[in-house]
C-alpha cells in the first residue's frame, strides 16, 4: 500500500508538473517510519493541520471543512508526500485534504491532492450528449496506441479496464467525478484513479484521490462530502464567466474526462495522465519518467 501511494501521488502530479519532475533528485527523502528519533505519531503531530474554513493559495477557491477532514498547505503536503510517503521532492500543489479518522501513514491511509488548471472556461454544453460507454472505448483504443510507444521504449503497457465509477456531472453545481480501473502489464493488482473536478470561471479545480482499488467504496462514500465543501470564491465561480473578456477552453467535458487537452494534443500531453498504474515506476522512480518524456520529445523533434 505504501508503494502504491508513492506511485499514485507521484504520477498524479506528473500530469501538471513535468518541469518539476525533470529536476527531481534521484533519491527519495527518508520516510517518517524510517526516522529512529520519531514515532509515526510524533511525526504526524508536527504537521500543521488546518480545519474549518480554508482559502486555497491565490484565493481561487475555498474549503469549508467539517470535522471529518483537515487541510494541509502546499509545504505541509510536500512533507507528507516526501517524508511520510517517500516520494521525491519538487511537487507543486494547492494542498491536500486528509481524513481525520485514519492516519495517512497507515496501510489504509489516503488523501486528496488539490491542483488547478487554467486552460480556460470549460463549456458544459455537451454534458447531456456524452455517451460515456463510447468514450470509454475511445480511451481504451487511445491507450493501446500509447502502449505501443511505451513497450517500444521498454516500459510495461497500461490497460484501461473500465469505469470503476462512471462519470457523473451535476449541471447545477458544475461539479463532476469519475473513477477508472487500470492495470499495468507487470502488476498483480489493479489501480484506482479517482478524479473529482470543479469547473470555474477560467479553469478547473482538480482533486485526485490517492488510494488503492480496494478503497473504492470508501472513496465513493466520501466524495459527496468533498464535493459539497469545495467551491470557487466569488468572482471565480462558473457563473462569473464573461464571454467578452474570459478565455474559453478548447475542449469540453468529454475531453476533460479523457484527459483535457490530452484528447487533442496526443501522447505528449497525455503522458502524466496515462502512466498512473505503472508499478514498474516504483523501482525506476521519477527519473525514469522524466527520461521517458525526454526520449519522446527527442523523437518528436527529429
Amino acid at each position: 500500500m505504501k508503494h502504491l501511494r508513492q506511485l499514485l501521488a507521484a504520477v498524479l502530479l506528473c500530469a501538471t508538473t513535468l518541469s518539476a519532475i525533470a529536476a527531481t533528485a534521484p533519491t527519495s527523502a527518508p520516510t517518517a517510519s524510517e526516522r529512529p528519533q520519531q514515532t509515526a505519531e510524533q511525526w504526524l503531530a508536527t504537521l500543521k493541520k488546518q480545519r474549518g474554513h480554508v482559502t486555497l493559495p491565490g484565493g481561487i477557491a475555498s474549503l469549508q471543512l467539517n470535522d471529518e477532514f483537515y487541510y494541509l498547505a502546499p509545504n505541509e503536503t510536500e512533507r507528507l508526500l516526501t517524508e511520510g510517503w517517500g516520494n521525491p521532492p519538487g511537487f507543486t500543489t494547492l494542498g491536500m485534504i486528509v481524513p481525520t479518522a485514519v492516519s495517512p501513514l497507515s496501510e489504509n491511509g489516503w488523501g486528496v491532492i488539490i491542483s488547478y488548471k487554467n486552460d480556460g472556461h470549460i463549456s458544459d454544453e455537451d454534458a447531456a450528449k456524452i455517451d460515456y460507454a463510447d468514450l470509454l472505448e475511445q480511451m481504451k483504443a487511445d491507450d493501446e496506441e500509447d502502449n505501443k510507444e511505451r513497450r517500444k521504449e521498454g516500459y510495461a503497457g497500461l490497460t484501461l479496464l473500465g469505469w470503476a465509477e462512471p462519470p457523473s456531472y451535476d449541471q447545477a453545481t458544475h461539479k463532476m467525478y469519475w473513477a477508472r480501473e487500470l492495470k499495468a502489464d507487470d502488476a498483480d493488482q489493479t489501480t484506482l484513479n479517482y478524479s473529482i473536478r470543479v469547473l470555474g470561471r477560467e479553469g478547473v479545480l482538480e482533486l485526485n484521490a490517492v488510494a488503492a482499488m480496494a478503497d473504492l467504496q470508501m472513496i465513493k462514500r466520501e466524495t459527496p462530502k468533498i464535493l459539497a465543501f469545495t467551491n470557487f470564491t466569488d468572482g471565480n465561480r462558473y457563473a462569473d464567466y464573461d464571454a467578452k473578456t474570459d478565455k474559453l477552453a478548447p475542449y469540453g467535458l468529454a475531453a476533460l474526462v479523457a484527459g483535457g487537452v490530452a484528447a487533442k494534443a496526443g501522447l505528449f500531453a497525455k503522458i502524466g495522465v496515462a502512466l498512473l498504474a505503472f508499478k514498474k515506476f516504483i523501482v525506476l522512480g521519477l527519473i525514469a519518467v522524466a527520461g521517458f518524456v525526454g526520449k519522446l520529445f527527442k523523437r518528436k523533434r527529429s
